[in-house]
């Protein structure tokens, strides 16, 4: 991994330079009209503590380390050494309070830190604070603005962690995604978004929005990033799918020049047809115009006329996220019902209507649909899916996230999926969404590395960014 390292280290903050934690920290409050961060009145104490814990253990480790084996670039630390990161709060941190952002009493919504969490920690990282998120990462919004154009949303629920990375206040940030929740506002920010297949990270110690669908995602400033995360919270993480590219020196891949392929590019599916139709005739102009990119670089597209029963699968996806999400929200709706913002609270009623067996029902045919669409991949030679990551580029206004449409049915089927920027549309960012089969997320990531790249490219080519 010794090719992504430097990416990652040129935002890290330096144990030994007492001002660290301060230029974080006011990099921050210089930015308190974006939004991204949850207030914390005692953060720059905290983030000093633990810059002087990261220190103690690198040098106790100094000290235990057999002579001659110390690097001095620090290439033996953590993968994470130093690294400041954003969390999303409806993630438990031990130290700083959750509320998922919603009024109700943090002291409800408490827990064990989440896993993923402390694998980054456990990775040198440093928290930097609680993003924020929409009400319990639903569909009420928080007061996070766009860092492109503050009167466009920065989409949602990943509001804040989308938001903080796209302005440079840390390179990376946890999210999680139900529908679109990692993915979006990756696209509407100008940033990489991973979603893993469902469970590849570890999903505890976190306020859960509909469980049966909710993964751990990551937000990132660019794809290198995402994978050196990947790498720490991902189970079973395979490095050298990844690590195996055709690029040369250090640094970043998208600072590099682009390398000659190898000739086995994945084929890439464009799922032609009513699900495609949903995007907005900007965002499917956009979207040609990346295919014809792609194409031109050598890599093998084809359309295959899929998911004309698209309504049928939101309709489904209601079904199962409306019904696990009342039941997530059981024990605390009844006592504090007018604490819940009023999209949030129809949102719990209208899961209530849900009965077992519809929900039942929509579990069984989520399988099949997930097993049809790797089928469709088998019989087309498809490596992978390509197809806008937003329906278009973030709404203006403040009182919706955006659209989660070109996202849901990869969601739902709990497929591998990434957001890498693709250009501009009237002065605002797109995403280019590209979705792997079940357990290929080492691979997804390769693929990303080299579409972000194709694409960059040809953004600068443009002027364009």
């Amino acid at each position: 991994m010794a090719q992504t390292r430097a990416g990652v280290d040129r935002h890290a903050l330096d144990p030994d330079d007492p001002g660290s934690a301060d230029s974080l920290c006011v990099r921050i409050d210089a930015a308190s009209e974006l939004h991204a961060f949850v207030a914390e009145a005692g953060r720059r104490e905290r983030v000093r503590r633990e810059l002087a814990e990261l220190r103690e253990l690198r040098e106790a480790s100094e000290v235990a380390a057999p002579a001659g084996s110390r690097s001095g670039h620090g290439l033996d630390r953590p993968a994470l050494f130093g690294v400041p990161v954003g969390v999303k709060d409806v993630f438990h941190v031990d130290g700083l309070p959750t509320a998922a952002g919603s009024r109700l009493p943090p002291e409800l919504l408490a827990g064990p830190e989440g896993g993923a969490v402390t694998r980054l920690r456990e990775a040198g990282a440093v928290v930097a604070g609680k993003t924020v998120t929409a009400e319990f990462a639903s569909v009420a919004p928080g007061p996070t603005r766009n860092p492109h154009r503050a009167g466009h949303t920065p989409g949602g629920s990943s509001s804040g962690s989308a938001a903080a990375v796209a302005a440079g206040l840390v390179p990376l940030a946890l999210g999680t995604q139900t529908v679109g929740s990692v993915l979006r506002p990756a696209a509407y920010c100008g940033i990489v978004g991973f979603k893993p297949g469902h469970g590849r990270i570890p999903d505890d110690g976190l306020v859960p929005n509909a469980p049966t669908f909710d993964t751990v995602g990551i937000l990132a400033v660019d794809v290198a990033t995402a994978i050196r995360a990947a790498a720490v919270l991902c189970t079973d993480w395979r490095p050298g799918l990844v690590a195996d590219l055709p690029y040369e020196g250090g640094g970043t891949p998208e600072a590099l020049p682009l390398m000659p392929f190898p000739p086995e590019l994945p084929v890439l599916g464009v799922p032609d047809g009513a699900y495609l139709r949903q995007a907005t005739p900007v965002a499917q102009a956009a979207f040609a115009a990346q295919v014809e990119t792609l194409a031109a670089a050598g890599y093998p597209v084809r359309r295959v006329g899929m998911l004309d029963d698209i309504d049928e699968v939101n309709r489904r996806n209601r079904t199962i996220n409306g019904f696990e999400f009342a039941r997530v929200h059981e024990q605390w709706f009844a006592p504090y019902a007018d604490r819940y913002h009023p999209l949030t609270a129809a949102a719990v009623r209208d899961g209530r209507k849900v009965s077992e067996t519809d929900y039942a029902d929509a579990l069984a045919r989520r399988e099949h649909f997930a097993g049809d669409l790797v089928r469709r991949m088998d019989a087309e030679g498809i490596d992978g899916w390509i197809a806008p990551a937003a329906t278009g580029p973030a709404p203006e206004g403040l009182d919706s996230t955006g659209s989660p449409l070109m996202t849901l049915p990869w969601t739902q089927a709990r497929l591998p999926a990434v957001s890498v920027p693709a250009g501009l549309v009237d002065g605002l960012p797109v995403g280019l969404q590209c979705v792997a089969r079940p357990g290929a997320d080492e691979t997804l990531l390769a693929w990303a590395r080299r579409l972000a790249a194709v694409l960059g490219t040809t953004r600068r080519r443009e002027g364009l960014r």
